[in-house]
């Protein structure tokens, strides 16, 4: 096999991204859940622009986590399509968790270098999307 090849990257950035996305969404799944059974679980800030309740953030990365699975399913499966909304999907995802910093700091932080991982091995080699 010769490792060299665009199409053995591309493979690779594109498997990366589909586990990592489902890792993320798994994740996001968990403290959704966690944020919507015990608010007061998670530290909440009260000085800050983006204020909403604890629970409407665990509603929020509940959804976004779910769907973020299945984009990241999608991925594995070869589904071209799911290159663009997992692009997206991650775009979204990086913000949410910026806005949910005073909530979980660390864990949001952490977060949002994931999804820029997963942006940049989705777009590196979006040249080969477009033929």
């Amino acid at each position: 096999m010769d490792y060299s090849t665009s199409g053995f990257f591309a493979d690779v950035t594109v498997a990366f991204a589909g586990i990592m996305l489902i890792v993320t969404g798994g994740f996001d799944v968990l403290h959704g859940i966690a944020a919507i059974g015990e608010p007061d679980f998670y530290a909440a800030g009260s000085d800050y622009t983006f204020r909403f309740s604890v629970t409407a953030w665990g509603w929020i990365h509940l959804v976004l986590g779910l769907v973020t699975v299945l984009i990241g399913v999608a991925l594995l499966r070869g589904a071209r399509w799911a290159r663009v909304v997992g692009i997206v999907l991650a775009v979204i995802g990086a913000m949410s968790n910026f806005l949910s910093i005073p909530a979980y700091p660390w864990w949001s932080m952490i977060t949002i270098g994931i999804y820029v991982l997963v942006i940049w091995s989705l777009t590196v080699q979006m040249k080969d999307y477009r033929r």
